[in-house]
């Protein structure tokens, strides 16, 4: 007896060594004699009974993690925009300054009556509307200085007049001169009417130093607030101190161009200036019109080909129609796209710095309509307005980038040292617009997969194939750890799921051999594409809204101050690491549907995400509300 009780002792040992967790239900020759030795027969039918009754009863199953609905990510919105309100001029909160002088028997200052301090009581009656800040300004100014700064004696002064004359130029420098309308007092008036004459000189004073602060306001900032317009556009919206810039002006030797100089100051903004001018004397030449939707690829037939040719015959240069005078005196209408047509199309194309290809589609077209003089002032006065959302001054040294012109161009000392083509955003992608500054280069990146990207294409694939990112390279991570793609229920996931990809760096990485960084909330960085041929297409937005460079090794020689020989060293170990910049440098992320060249001619480019459309309404909303 005293062996059998080891040998099944042990037995059960074993089990529970072997497994790491005890059974459930021992083995069955286990279980019969540790029963048999150790209990009454009465358990063991309770137990048996109790076994029995278990095993009738339906198991408990674990539920699957419920499938979650297809995640879609948008990008921000265009919204309708929502205009400044203007507010009343509360000028009985101009404060009154106590006397602290000596005062004669009659109750006057010892130089007699002051000017200013007679028309006050004009000023309880004095409507005057204003932006918000700049009616604060004003009664801020007089406060602290309690006298006349545009009026002396019974007339304005002559440096009033100059400071009207900038007012009423003001569609000169892309504002609207009907917000800053001041009516200047007679020169003559009746002397017997002194107290009238002291109200409206008292009157013209304030609706000046309104219309004034008015004015640097717009000029400094512009009249649209950008961020009202989309979520693409990122702008601090600048605050000036109005007062003490009043104040300034007031002390300025030349009032009138001090005020000017609130506007946009460089050479980008001169040219805009010239540009306006240029156009608004200008007339209107003849026109062809193509249909908007034209595409005409050699050996098709199209009735807009006569439209074409006739264009060409307005637009090309002479050199180009006496090489093809005996087509246009032969060419009779004819709609088929022959091959002799193709040629003088791609002999127009060249000329017009587009991919000689033959093909006439939108950037042909446009080339061969142009743009009216009228359409071309609209788009001067946009990117007027648009400048005023940059800085001031803009740095001697820094990147611009402009989306409609797909270029990016390094300054070195208020020159242009580089430009290159770019590839931009698409339209349901668009890049946003804002200001930043170049911090770092990093070599042989990793490109950390926006969660947009992830969710809009990856995810779809992953559910039909989880395997899909393991096969391709990426890196994923859930809940910050690192996972196989194929052992995640991509089913289950969701917008909370904490779920992360990356590419390492690889010829085929997604970023090439380097990025240029300039840390923001859009994560939008210049880089490298193993898509080169892209950068031969005329419009090139391709991308997910980042900036890819056709020369990254030459713009990051320039941001880091060194060699192109010195980034080939860095990217050739084959590892990622990270070059800080020596200094930030300024990038603006732009867009600019005119902006001169280097020569300081303007440029046209086509408005590739409608932008145009929505800061023309904003400003058209702006006047509105200023003119209700």
């Amino acid at each position: 007896m005293s062996i059998k009780l080891r040998a099944g002792v042990a037995l059960i040992a074993v089990a529970v060594t072997f497994t790491g967790v005890v059974a459930a239900t021992p083995p069955v020759q286990a279980q019969g004699l540790f029963d048999a030795l150790f209990k009454s027969p009465a358990q063991r039918k309770l137990e048996q009974r109790a076994r029995q009754q278990a095993r009738q009863q339906p198991r408990k199953k674990v539920a699957a993690p419920a499938p979650v609905k297809q995640v879609r990510i948008s990008g921000p919105s265009y919204h309708r925009y929502k205009a400044d309100t203007l507010v009343q001029v509360d000028f009985d909160k101009i404060a009154d300054p106590m006397v602290t002088g000596g005062i004669d028997d009659m109750g006057l200052s010892p130089l007699g009556i002051d000017p200013f301090a007679e028309g006050r009581p004009v000023l309880a009656d004095l409507s005057v509307r204003a932006l918000p800040e700049a009616a604060k300004a004003v009664v801020d100014y007089y406060s602290a200085h309690p006298d006349y700064v545009w009026v002396a004696g019974t007339s304005i002064t002559d440096r009033a007049r100059s400071v009207v004359q900038v007012l009423e130029a003001a569609d000169t420098v892309g504002l609207s001169a009907a917000d800053y309308k001041v009516d200047v007092p007679a020169d003559a008036f009746d002397v017997t009417q002194g107290t009238e004459r002291q109200k409206e000189l008292m009157a013209f004073e304030m609706k000046l130093s309104v219309a004034i602060a008015n004015y640097m306001l717009d000029a400094t900032r512009g009249r649209v607030d950008p961020n009202r317009i989309s979520g693409y556009h990122d702008f601090k919206r600048k605050s000036p101190d109005l007062a003490k810039q009043l104040e300034a002006l007031s002390m300025a030797s030349d009032p009138a161009e001090a005020l000017l100089a609130q506007n946009p100051q460089g050479a980008h903004f001169e040219a805009l200036k010239a540009e306006l001018k240029r156009l608004h004397e200008l007339d209107d030449g003849a026109r062809i019109l193509i249909a908007e939707n034209v595409m005409l690829k050699p050996g098709q037939t199209n009735p807009e080909l006569a439209n074409v040719m006739a264009a060409i015959e307005l637009k090309g240069s002479d050199a180009l129609k006496t090489d093809n005078a005996l087509l246009f005196a032969s060419y009779a209408g004819k709609p088929e796209y022959d091959q002799e047509l193709v040629s003088l199309v791609k002999g127009f194309q060249k000329e017009a710095g587009l991919k000689p290809d033959g093909v006439v589609g939108p950037a042909t077209r446009r080339a061969l309509v142009g743009i009216t003089n009228a359409d071309k002032i609209e788009k001067v006065r946009l990117a007027m307005e648009r400048a005023r959302w940059l800085p001031g001054v803009l740095a001697a040294r820094r990147v611009f980038i402009n989306q409609p012109a797909y270029t990016a161009t390094y300054y070195n000392e208020g020159k242009s040292d580089l430009s290159m083509r770019v590839v931009v955003g698409t339209k349901s992608n668009q890049t946003n617009f804002f200001d930043d500054e170049i911090e770092l280069v990093e070599f042989n990146p990793y490109w950390g997969v926006p969660q947009s990207i992830i969710f809009n294409e990856m995810v779809p694939k992953l559910r039909a194939d989880p395997s899909y990112l393991d096969r391709l390279g990426y890196e994923v991570t859930a809940g910050g750890k690192r996972v196989s793609s194929s052992n995640i229920n991509w089913s289950t996931v969701g917008r909370s799921s904490n779920i992360g990809v990356r590419q390492p760096p690889s010829d085929g990485n997604a970023l090439g051999e380097l990025k240029i960084l300039f840390p923001n909330s859009h994560a939008i960085y210049m880089h490298d594409t193993p898509s080169k041929s892209l950068f031969q297409r005329d419009t090139r937005a391709f991308s997910h809204g980042c900036i890819r460079l056709q020369d990254p090794r030459a713009m990051a020689a320039k941001v880091l101050g060194t060699s192109v020989g010195d980034i080939g060293s860095h990217i050739a170990g084959g590892q990622n690491k990270q070059v800080q910049l020596s200094s930030k440098i300024p990038v603006h992320v732009a867009y600019f549907t005119a902006w001169p060249d280097d020569n300081g001619t303007v440029e046209y480019f086509a408005d590739v995400y409608d932008r145009d459309d929505y800061l023309r309404k904003a400003i058209d909303a702006t006047e509105a509300a200023r003119s209700s």
